[in-house]
C-alpha cells in the first residue's frame, strides 16, 4: 500500500485539518500518517483558538514518520508561524522528501487568519520552492503572486508567475468571485495552463474543500499518477464529497468524506 502523510493543524470539528486528510488520504486508497502543527479550536461558525505545537516537537513527530514508514507524498496545509516552516522545509530536504502538495492555508473559510505575517515570506523562501505542486485559492494566489485576480485570464498568468518564481507547479482554485469550480494548473511539465472544469453543486457546505483537495491530489501523486491526472481525480472525489449533501453544523459545514462507503450501504 501507498503512504501519505498530513503536515497540518487539528479541526477539533473533524471538517478540515489533519481529520479531512486522513479521511480524504484513506477513501483515495492510501494510508494515511500525520504530523500535526497546530491544535485548533473551531467549529462550522470559526475559529475559536490556535494553539501551535513547538518546533521542536514537530521535528520529533517527522523524524518519527520518515525514520519507519516513508511517505510516498507529502502534503503540507495550515502552518503559522516561520519557524515551523523552517523545521518542515528543513526535514523534508534532509528526507528528499517526494511529490509534495503545499496547499498554502492563510485563512480559513469562516474568514479567521490563520498564518503570521512574517510566516509569508518564510513560506514563499523556504517552503514552495520545494513543492510539487501548490494550490492556492484565489486570495492567496493573489498575495503569492503579487497581483489581483479578477477573471480566468488573471488565474493563468497568476499560475505561471508561481512557476517561475518559486519553480513548482500552480494549481490556481476558482471558486473565489471568479467561477463555479473551475482551477488551471501550470508547471515544469505543462507547456500550456490546463483547465479543469468543476461540476457547479449548490451546497453552502464547503468546510474543508482545500484541505480535501489537496490530500486527495496528494494521494494521487502517491499512486504513480501523473500530476494533471492526480488533479482530475482529486477533483472528481471533491464533487463526490460535496454532491452527497451532508449537512451538519450552524455553519459552512464540513463535506461527506465517506460518501462511496454510504452508496454501498
Amino acid at each position: 500500500m501507498k503512504k501519505a502523510l498530513t503536515i497540518a493543524g487539528s479541526d477539533s470539528c473533524g471538517g478540515a485539518g489533519i481529520q479531512a486528510d486522513i479521511k480524504t488520504m484513506t477513501m483515495n486508497g492510501v494510508y494515511a500518517m500525520s504530523a500535526v502543527t497546530a491544535l485548533t479550536a473551531q467549529n462550522t461558525t470559526g475559529v475559536r483558538g490556535i494553539q501551535d505545537v513547538t518546533p521542536e516537537f514537530l521535528g520529533l513527530q517527522l523524524d518519527a514518520v520518515f525514520e519507519d514508514i516513508v511517505p510516498d507524498a507529502v502534503k503540507v496545509g495550515m502552518v503559522s508561524s516561520s519557524e515551523l516552516i523552517e523545521v518542515i522545509a528543513s526535514k523534508l530536504t534532509q528526507y528528499q522528501a517526494a511529490n509534495i502538495v503545499v496547499d498554502p492555508v492563510m485563512v480559513a473559510t469562516s474568514g479567521a487568519r490563520l498564518i503570521e505575517e512574517n510566516a509569508i515570506e518564510t513560506l514563499k523562501a523556504r517552503l514552495l520552492p520545494l513543492a510539487t505542486v501548490i494550490t492556492p485559492n484565489i486570495p492567496e494566489a493573489e498575495i503569492l503572486a503579487e497581483m489581483t485576480i479578477t477573471g480566468e485570464a488573471d488565474m493563468e498568468k497568476a499560475a505561471v508567475i508561481l512557476h517561475e518564481r518559486y519553480g513548482c507547479a500552480a494549481l490556481v482554485k476558482g471558486g473565489h468571485r471568479i467561477n463555479d469550480a473551475n482551477d488551471v494548473l501550470y508547471g515544469p511539465d505543462v507547456d500550456q495552463p490546463i483547465w479543469f472544469e468543476g461540476k457547479r453543486i449548490d451546497n453552502p457546505n464547503t468546510h474543508g474543500t482545500g484541505c480535501t483537495l489537496s490530500s486527495a491530489i496528494a494521494s494521487n501523486l502517491a499512486k504513480g499518477c501523473g500530476l494533471a491526472e492526480s488533479v482530475e481525480k482529486a477533483k472528481a472525489y471533491l464533487s463526490g464529497a460535496l454532491a452527497a449533501m451532508l449537512d451538519l453544523g450552524k455553519g459552512s459545514g464540513p463535506m461527506a468524506h465517506n460518501f462511496a462507503l454510504m452508496e454501498v450501504e
